[in-house]
């Protein structure tokens, strides 16, 4: 079993950026699949960005491509999702994800997550 938590979430101006962490305890942290995700107000969860438990593969929605970057350091037992060239509708609460298994995209498939933090963009 993994706990998570996230951190890194705050107000920024459109055209800005943020770094989120995600702290992972637990000795098997490396063999977990990561990913993040958010949730806007009145919206469903959706899938930001997720990593594969190697680190070779990754994924990213289409909405944040070549703006944001998924990474892992498993040395530190930590996920990061650095977001740059933010827009007002990245707001959303996001969260961080494990999983062991087979690698997903879906939200339903991952046990395991962190509490959330706010992300919130002003124009």
């Amino acid at each position: 079993q993994v706990q998570l938590v996230e951190s890194g979430g705050g107000l920024v101006q459109a055209g800005g950026s943020l770094r989120l962490s995600c702290a992972a305890s637990g000795r098997t942290f490396s063999s977990y699949h990561m990913a993040w995700f958010r949730q806007a107000p009145g919206k469903e969860r959706e899938v930001v960005a997720a990593i594969i438990w190697t680190g070779s593969t990754t994924f990213y929605a289409d909405s944040v491509k070549g703006r944001f970057t998924i990474s892992r350091d498993k040395v530190k037992n930590t996920v990061y999702l650095q977001m740059d060239s933010l827009k007002p509708e990245d707001t959303a609460v996001y969260f961080c994800a494990a999983k062991v298994g087979s690698y997903s995209v879906s939200a339903s498939l991952y046990p395991y997550w962190g509490q959330g933090t706010q992300v919130t963009v002003s124009t």
